[in-house]
């Protein structure tokens, strides 16, 4: 079932999902069933899986020459989404990049998605590795997340990158997009991010989720303004509560948002990170409230692999 299909489903009714890591390489899939099991309670309709794309090491050489090596640290996007599907019967929807694709690798990405029946993805520019400054496409790769919803949307209407092809089979995927309630990093501007979403949902995106936001007026603001710019599709926020006191300077620095001052005041005093994921999490259900009492369609939880906080709040919420 799409994305969009649970949220007309639901006849206004807010719903409950959230996003998992896939595990370290060579931990057992039992750790994301762990994490997941604890929020099944609140009937999730759909469960995001994130991509990691692969990272460069510098191996030395006898010879004393450095040699580039590639490692993927997260493998198993689409075998997790498969086994979720299979174990609690809703939908996943993996994250596919940008980076690390080659326009071929995310035909034959998709191809293996839909043969799985999975039909839904989020499609992602992705940022990039930790040796490069600046993201670089994968060579015959799409450099923005436009250019993949345009490939996923093609895919759709039966066009494939080696064309003509006798008795092609058109996929049926839900697209869904990022959004940036107070920009993107690199965009110049707010208006000019929301131009480029713009672009995402006139390429194909059904659907919006938001990065993280910790004052949800940030939020309000950019569903405005993308209606105001013709952005009709749901615009879904998602909401990671703060669990430590070191995210105070980890989450602007990483994720370019602000916290709010109360927020960061209520933080200070606290002795602990126990006291922090107490305050992360009454935090978060405040949030909650006020967004479901405005009728947002979702609400979308980054657990980050841990789950007793979001379990915490959706006890309070839902």
């Amino acid at each position: 079932m799409k994305i969009t299909e649970h949220i007309q489903a639901a006849a206004g009714k807010t719903l409950f999902s959230f996003e998992i890591l896939p595990p370290l390489k060579g931990q057992h899939i039992q750790s994301v069933f762990d994490s997941i099991d604890p929020l099944m309670e609140f009937n999730p309709p759909f469960i995001d899986v994130t991509y990691h794309r692969e990272e460069y090491v510098y191996i030395e050489m006898e010879n004393g020459l450095l040699e580039k090596r590639v490692v993927r640290k997260r493998p198993g996007t689409v075998g997790i989404c498969a086994a979720i599907q299979s174990k609690y019967k809703v939908d996943a929807v993996p994250h596919i990049l940008c980076g690390g694709f080659s326009k071929e690798d995310t035909e034959n990405f998709l191809i293996d998605l839909d043969f799985l029946g999975i039909n839904n993805v989020m499609a992602l520019r992705g940022d990039a590795v930790k040796s490069e400054t600046y993201f670089k496409p994968e060579p015959k790769g799409n450099f923005f997340a436009n250019d993949l919803v345009q490939q996923i949307a093609g895919m759709n209407q039966g066009r494939f990158q080696e064309e003509p092809l006798e008795n092609s089979h058109s996929t049926d995927f839900c697209i869904g997009v990022a959004g940036y309630p107070e920009k993107h990093m690199e965009a110049p501007s707010l208006e000019q991010d929301i131009k480029r979403l713009k672009d995402k949902v006139a390429a194909g995106a059904e659907y919006v989720v938001t990065q993280m936001f910790f004052d949800n007026s940030k939020y309000f603001e950019f569903v405005q303004k993308c209606k105001y710019n013709g952005i009709n599709v749901p615009i879904i926020p998602g909401l990671k509560p703060i669990a430590t006191k070191n995210q105070l300077n980890l989450i602007p620095h990483r994720f370019k948002v602000d916290l709010p001052e109360d927020l960061i005041q209520e933080i200070a005093k606290c002795k602990d990170n126990t006291e922090v994921r107490q305050v992360g999490i009454e935090w978060c259900i405040s949030q909650s409230r006020e967004l479901i009492a405005a009728g947002v369609p979702v609400l979308h939880y980054y657990s980050m692999g841990k789950s007793s906080n979001i379990r915490a709040i959706a006890s309070a919420v839902f």
